[in-house]
């Protein structure tokens, strides 16, 4: 990346986090609907902050994700209040994608400092970065939670230049969701996109400046001259 980036912001859920972890422990249980549920739980999280946004109805993102895994399991025929409850338990702490911590640690001692800027809840983000152990290797966890709007409102990018004192230029915001790749660029940030599971562009007003397949790509494009 040319220009000099001071600070490496991330997204949370997709891009440190398997949003799909959580389905996945519960392999077993889930059986056959495994694979439906998750992409489903996932597909409607995403929906509701928009359309929420939309109709200026805010709620945060644990309530949002609590309503998008009910409609998944009713589409699903599996209203099931235990399972319901094993599936948001094993959210709190989902897993990281393997190259997470090792490409955080890199970044800070590259000399640039690391956050996240989420969707989630304060205590969602919270228990995630706990579990997975992540604590000692950020400078900020900031959430929309603080001003009750979701990605991609310019002002939820904001949040980050202000949190660290830096110009947007100097920033660089890392997801893997292809529409939060265009919010961020349209913004003003400088933006990797991690495509993990090799998905056509978005075809949107901005887009990223670098496409990378995973985050361990990473320290060598944002740590070069």
């Amino acid at each position: 990346m040319r220009g000099y980036i001071r600070a490496a912001v991330f997204d949370a859920y997709g891009t440190l986090f398997d949003v799909h972890s959580a389905a996945a422990q519960h392999a077993e249980e889930l059986g056959p609907d495994r694979e439906r549920i998750s992409q489903l739980w996932r597909q409607k999280q995403l929906e509701y902050t928009w359309l929420r946004s939309l109709m200026q109805r805010y709620s945060n993102f644990w309530n949002v994700t609590e309503e998008a895994l009910d409609y998944a399991l009713a589409a699903a025929g599996r209203e099931d209040p235990s399972l319901r409850s094993k599936l948001l338990d094993v959210y709190r702490r989902l897993e990281t994608y393997p190259e997470v911590k090792g490409t955080l640690q890199a970044l800070r001692d590259g000399g640039l400092h690391t956050a996240i800027l989420s969707n989630g809840s304060p205590s969602m983000l919270d228990d995630a970065v706990r579990s997975a152990g992540l604590d000692g290797l950020l400078d900020e966890v900031l959430s929309v939670d603080d001003i009750g709007l979701f990605k991609p409102d310019p002002n939820v990018y904001l949040l980050a230049e202000e949190a660290l004192d830096l110009p947007r230029e100097r920033i660089a915001f890392m997801t893997s969701n292809a529409w939060d790749a265009a919010g961020a660029a349209a913004y003003g940030f400088r933006v990797v996109w991690i495509n993990r599971f090799e998905q056509p562009p978005e075809n949107l007003p901005a887009g990223p400046e670098v496409e990378l397949s995973s985050l361990s790509e990473l320290p060598a494009v944002l740590t070069r001259p």
